[in-house]
């Protein structure tokens, strides 16, 4: 019984999940801030880092850094819903599929094949 509670005190490292939010910059979400609507390219130029805004109130974020931050920033204040793996510890999900509404934008599968045709293997895989 001892062995059961301990294992439950034990902080799960990485989960599959489905995790909604909104695309922010990280500059902006550190400073209590929403990114400025309708100014997105702006926005996007000066932001280096993008992350999954989860509670503005709580200033809940992930990082999700196997996407391309040029994929992350054509989504700046829009609601997505991302699929993968979260890291609770590293604030991180690697990403599966990114989905905007009903439409997916973004998967590890389409970009693989992308890489396959273009250059023949990704850089990632062996």
């Amino acid at each position: 019984m001892i062995i059961g509670v301990l294992f439950m005190l034990t902080p799960v490292l990485a989960i599959g999940a489905s995790v909604t939010g909104s695309i922010q910059g990280f500059m902006c979400v550190t400073q209590g801030k929403v990114c400025p609507i309708g100014q997105e390219d702006n926005l996007a130029a000066v932001e280096n880092v993008f992350v999954l805004l989860v509670d503005a109130a709580k200033g809940s974020y992930y990082f999700v850094p196997n996407v391309d931050r040029a994929v992350m920033a054509r989504h700046i204040n829009q609601e997505v819903k991302i699929d993968g793996t979260v890291n609770a510890k590293t604030k991180s999900i690697k990403a599966s599929t990114i989905s905007v509404g009903t439409k997916k934008v973004w998967s590890a599968d389409l970009e693989s094949e992308i890489y396959r045709t273009l250059e023949g293997n990704h850089p990632w895989k062996s």
